[in-house]
Order: structure tokens, then sequence, then C-alpha cells
């Protein structure tokens, strides 16, 4: 699509990096294509996106919306005057930002803001980025122009002739490792060429239970990990919690353990296998660094999609599964095992590259200017 003009584009979501960081990719797109493009994204007060979206240079306005509390609380009182006063000051904004098109792409701030958005006759696109559909975006599917998707099969979820399948959008220096990738994450991560690497990935916040797995293996003395070296993100919640119990251990494996992880690209580059949740945004980079990994889904979101997720990929052996239920006993040994076996690690490698997209985020844009050029007419 050649003439990329200058749109006003207001992008709604978020709550978790899984969403943000998609997000933010659509918008990066959208300022590369046309930098006079103007971007103005709504998300929920208190949540990730207030910190992380001002960091990457665009500005947002919070909703007071949050979401139903799984166990009785008086929070979910105040949740219906929560959504009427959202919808008011989505309607406000949108009347001030005259956006030319409104992107969801989940979370709470996504609901008020589109529904406000298609009752103001502003053309609406939403992107899901899991394998299984969120109640949020199943009920936005039915009214808004688009729908676009990373999974196979979504038109369980939504209409048929809406759906537009791009891959999920992500990081742009998440990229297959070349050997001078390689050699410079050795180098960054301080780690031995000549041994075997493993990350372990929690998220910003950590997994308890990726957390346990490990607190067991390096207590049973790091069965099978005599020639290994590992990059542990404990997550910011668990970090004290690992201090204080590293303090007192002596691993027979190297391992580094950190609550964040800045270089994403080089620590990728640098696992030969990865462990980790199957959030949807993890899943897509992991296709587009084509690496080898065992998936333990959150059982703690809704609707189980990380399960959906990694499945996805398991059917078609790009993965491993390990529950939440048996992580804790079986999952470094799964590990383990598989770091063994470099003729299967190759196999995976091959299988999950199969599945990237690289070129999630410029289909999008395609999409969101289809959508105006469709309109005009």
């Amino acid at each position: 699509m050649a003439n990329y003009r200058k749109i006003r584009a207001i992008v709604s979501g978020g709550g978790t990096g899984g969403h943000i960081f998609p997000a933010l990719s659509i918008a990066n797109k959208l300022k590369e294509l046309n930098p006079e493009t103007e971007i103005l994204f709504v998300g929920a007060d208190g949540r990730m996106e207030m910190e992380k979206v001002p960091a990457a240079g665009y500005e947002i306005k919070g909703l007071p919306i949050q979401g139903l509390q799984r166990k009785l609380t008086w929070s979910n009182l105040a949740i219906p005057f929560k959504v009427i006063k959202s919808v008011r000051m989505a309607r406000k904004l949108i009347r001030e930002f005259q956006p030319d098109i409104a992107v969801g792409v989940g979370g709470y701030a996504s609901a008020p803001l589109l529904w406000a958005a298609e009752r103001l006759h502003v053309p609406t696109l939403i992107q899901e980025q899991n394998g299984f559909a969120g109640l949020t975006n199943k009920i936005l599917g039915k009214h808004v122009d688009s729908i676009c998707v990373a999974y196979d099969g979504m038109e369980k979820f939504f209409p048929a002739d809406k759906i537009v399948f791009t891959g999920n959008p992500i990081r742009k220096e998440i990229v297959p490792a070349d050997e001078a990738m390689r050699a410079e994450a050795m180098e960054f991560y301080h780690l031995d060429p000549s041994k075997k690497h493993l990350l372990i990935v929690g998220g910003s916040l950590g997994s308890g239970t990726l957390n346990k797995a490990m607190k067991k293996w390096i207590g049973d003395h790091c069965p099978g990990g005599e020639n290994l070296e590992i990059l542990w993100q404990c997550g910011k919640y668990y970090k004290k919690g690992v201090d204080e119990f590293m303090a007192g251990q002596q691993p027979t494996a190297k391992i580094r353990h950190t609550d964040f992880i800045a270089r994403m690209d080089l620590a990728y580059a640098a696992a030969d296998l990865v462990i980790s949740r199957s959030g949807a945004s993890t899943v897509s980079e992991l296709c587009a660094a084509h690496k080898a990994a065992i998936f333990v889904p959150s059982p703690n979101v809704a609707e189980d999609h990380q399960t959906h997720n990694a499945m996805a990929l398991v059917r078609k052996d790009a993965a491993v599964l390990v529950k939440d239920a048996v992580a804790e006993e079986e999952l470094m040994k799964t590990a383990c095992d598989l770091l063994d076996k470099p003729a299967r690690l190759a196999e995976m490698e091959r299988n999950i590259a199969a599945l990237a997209r690289r070129d999630a985020a410029q289909t999008i844009a395609d999409e969101i200017y289809k959508i105006l050029d469709s309109k005009k007419k």
C-alpha cells in the first residue's frame, strides 16, 4: 500500500506486557509509515501501561475501569459505576482527539473505548493475541470493522468475514541469532560458549511455579546440570526471596538470577532452550527467535488461554508442555533431558521457526488503512 497518509489513531488496552507490547508495536509501525501520524493511548488507571507507554514516548490517558475480582470483595460493587464513568470519559476523549480509527488490543480499557468509538461512528479494529479469545474482545468483535488474529480457528469466537490472520506484533529486535549475535550474548552475560544454556522467563513480576521448580532443583544439587549455565528471570515480586535462598546455596550449575532482563534479544540468542509461561507475546517472540521451548501455562488466566496458546505449538511439535501442577517435580528434569538431545532441539527450532510472523505490525497497519479507505467510498 503506497499511500500511508497522516492519520489520527487512538489505541486502547493494556494491563499486562502481553497487551502493551503489541500495542506499542502497532503504534511504532504507524509512526514509521508516516511520522506525522498522531497517536493517543488509553489505558486503565494504576495499570502497567500508565508507566510503559509514556516511557516509549507516547501520550496516554487513564480510565478508572477495573476487572471483576474472582473472590468476593467490596471493590466489585464499584465496577458498574466505574464502567459508566469510563464510557463517559472515553466519549469525551474521542470527541476531543477526533481519531480516524480506534484500535483495541484487549485489557480493561478496550471495552469502554471501543464501545464509545463504535457509537460515535469511528472505525474500529481489535487485535486478539491469544488462541482463545478474551471476553472483552468476544463482545467487541460483533461490532468492530476488523479483527486481527494470531491463531487458526478463531471463527469459533468471531464473525468469520471480519477475521484477518496477521500474527502478533513483537519487538523488532527479536530476531533469529546468527553467530555474531550469539557471541555478543555470551560476552554480555559472561557465559561459556562451550556449555549448554537454559533461559527461564518468569515475566516482569515473576512466576511462583517456575521459581519453586528452580529452588527444588537447586536444593536437590542440580541433577543433570553439571555442564549447564542458566539465566533465571525470577521477577520483581520474588527477587528478595530468591536472593535469600541463593545466599545459602552452592549449585553445581552456574546460575545467574535477576528480576528483569533488559536485553531479551541477547538472552534468547544465548539460550539453547527456553522455559516460559505461554502468554501470547512470549509465544510469538519465541517463534520469531526460532527457540525451542518448554511452556508451563499459567492456571491463573481467563479461559485458560495460555494452555490454548501452548497447545497450538505442541500439536505442531514446536514446543513441549509441562503442566503447572507438576512443574515443581518434573520441569527441570524435562529441561535437562531435552538439553541432552541436540537433534530433538534442532527439530523443535525448525518447527517453531515455521510459525514465525515477522510482518504482523505491517499487516495490521495495512488493515487499518484498508478500513479507512473503505469508509471513504
